[in-house]
């Protein structure tokens, strides 16, 4: 599993703790420590909500582009 400090670092820039990503996310704060330290996988679908709450992409969020901004959506 590889780790992804990008969490760690979004969620910082937004002064949130774990367990307040955790409460947003409807999940235990070790669940979402494991996301950060790639202990567990991220399902899809919170991968989608971290993006949306840290106004970045999924694809930056996972390391497979430096562009912080996110997408523009499809009309």
């Amino acid at each position: 599993m590889c780790h992804f400090p990008r969490l760690l670092d979004c969620r910082e820039d937004a002064d949130l703790s774990q367990t307040d990503v955790g409460n947003i996310l409807g999940i235990d704060q070790r669940i979402y420590s494991n996301y950060e330290t790639g202990k567990r996988k991220i399902p899809v679908n919170l991968l989608i909500k971290l993006a949306e709450l840290y106004g970045t992409s999924t694809d930056y969020l996972l390391g497979l582009t430096n562009e912080k901004r996110p997408y523009p959506r499809k009309k």
